[in-house]
């Protein structure tokens, strides 16, 4: 593949983020739906690729119409095979500098202050990823596989499609097609769009009925946003810097500078990834084999965190900027979704449709059931704005969270977004892309656990959860409560 085809592919992702921000601007029903951009174009892409665009094309071929145009465009769509090609590849690669960039130029909280504010988040949180799991394997042992014929670990598309979205899904491509299923990869992208679509509507819905009865601490029912914001534009007088220049560009643009701290995370996460597999080789491979089918993703988000590490003991000089490293990220998770969904075999959802339709049914209703019966009994206070966060993420990644927390406090008048920020430091290191969403797959097909194991360690990890939920952290604030109820009696009265 020539070098002019890649950057032609490069460039064709550009022009389609901004024909689909075009769309957004102008379309009401995006805007009621707050899509982001990049899913619009992949949507867009996905019209015009081989599966739609291309079979049309292929019946005017079999009739003699265009015959030349129409017979490369049934093979590869509108922008032809190299093209696809060029953009299947791009989101296993980019998935690593997104997961890289997550917690550098992120102050690394002291541990009594993350329990404190992130506790309860953290146990809700890790109650419905493993939940997803147990409905997933459940699903797949007794009705999918037996009835369906679906390979067992499809049971664990729920939390990687929901929680970990469509770049999880992306970046786990080589995992399902190293056992076996490379569909499966298809049905986790579909599964990331329906999760995506439902985190949003549901939560909308969710948050005007929040409103109406006084659910919610901070918004009212008439309380909506103005047409720019929905939008996706800022206005004027809101504006700020999207980054901080740290250092002078006469020596190096500070983009530069923060690009090459995620290159360096990601190094270093294929350097412990490379030898952890070489430790499996060594010593147990023969027993069970998972290392090999773990992606680089997880363990750049570990190379990030010791990145960060080092920055906090040693840039004295604040040269790090988070805005500037999320600039990086958030152009890698744009190019990464619109690739991905461009590159979406509808065919395989078609051939799985009802295991995709049962999957998916069963994940929506148990992040409703979460959200509506376990926020309001382990969220402390402003349990509305606090669970929705975790009810968007649950279903369509970090990203949706934030949205529907952005609606429904829109002042950051709650502990919501601090709650939800230090949660996804212990969080996302295991669920939602982490170790646990990239080993859950070799350790459902290795002899040793198989299955019915790893579902046993997700069941006793859920009631743990639950357990620290709902009764130890409950003790925990009743203690608080009383010691600061007998500190304010002992007060002596002036």
């Amino acid at each position: 593949m020539s070098p002019n085809t890649v950057g032609l592919a490069l460039l064709l992702l550009g022009v389609l983020l901004l024909i689909s921000k075009l769309v957004r601007v102008r379309w009401k029903l995006t805007q009621k739906l707050y899509l982001p951009s990049s899913i619009i174009g992949g949507g867009i892409a996905l019209l015009l690729g081989p599966d739609l665009f291309g079979r049309a094309m292929g019946l005017l071929a079999d009739r003699g119409i265009a015959e030349g145009f129409a017979e490369r465009a049934a093979e590869g769509g509108l922008f032809g095979v190299d093209i696809m090609s060029v953009w299947a590849s791009l989101p296993g690669l980019l998935i690593s500098v997104v997961f890289a960039s997550l917690f550098l130029g992120k102050r690394m909280p002291k541990m009594r202050e993350a329990i404190d504010l992130a506790g309860p988040n953290l146990s809700f949180g890790i109650t419905v990823a493993s939940g997803q799991y147990v409905i997933g394997l459940l699903l797949a042992l007794l009705v999918l596989a037996p009835f369906f014929g679906v390979p067992v670990i499809s049971g664990a598309l729920i939390e990687i499609g929901f929680l970990g979205g469509h770049g999880t899904a992306a970046g786990l491509g080589d995992t399902f097609e190293q056992v076996g299923w490379a569909e499966g990869q298809d049905l986790a992208l579909g599964m990331a769009t329906i999760g995506l679509l439902s985190g949003v509507v549901i939560g909308i819905i969710l948050i005007n009925w929040g409103a109406r009865r006084g659910k919610t601490s901070v918004i009212s029912s008439d309380n909506k946003g103005s047409d720019r914001e929905q939008a996706g534009l800022v206005e004027r007088e809101k504006r700020t810097p999207g980054s901080m220049m740290t250092i002078h560009p006469s020596s190096m643009d500070p983009l530069t500078l923060h690009f090459g701290l995620v290159a360096l995370a990601v190094i270093i996460g294929q350097l412990i990834l490379s030898a952890l597999q070489w430790v499996e080789q060594v010593v147990w491979a023969d027993t069970i084999e998972i290392m090999a089918y773990v992606p680089l993703f997880p363990l750049a988000m570990i190379g990030g965190i010791i990145v960060q590490l080092f920055i906090d003991r040693f840039d004295r000089n604040d040269i790090v900027d988070e805005q500037s490293v999320e600039r990086i990220q958030g152009l890698s998770l744009d190019v990464l979704v619109i690739a991905a969904m461009a590159t979406l075999s509808l065919q395989a959802i078609a051939d799985n449709i009802a295991a995709f339709a049962v999957l998916s049914i069963a994940g929506i209703l148990w992040c409703l059931f979460a959200f509506l019966f376990l926020a309001p009994r382990i969220m402390p206070n402003y349990w509305f704005e606090r669970g929705i966060g975790e009810f968007g993420q649950s279903l369509g990644v970090t990203a949706t969270g934030m949205v529907l927390m952005r609606v429904v406090d829109p002042e950051v008048r709650t502990p919501a977004y601090p709650a939800f920020g230090y949660k996804q430091l212990v969080f996302e290191p295991f669920f939602g892309g982490g170790l646990v969403t990239a080993a859950a797959i070799p350790l459902i097909v290795s002899p040793l656990v198989g299955p019915w194991g790893f579902l046993a360690i997700m069941a006793a990890t859920m009631v743990a959860s639950l357990f620290f939920g709902l009764v130890v952290l409950r003790r925990r604030r009743r203690k608080e409560e009383q010691r600061a109820e007998q500190g304010q009696e002992q007060v002596p009265v002036a």
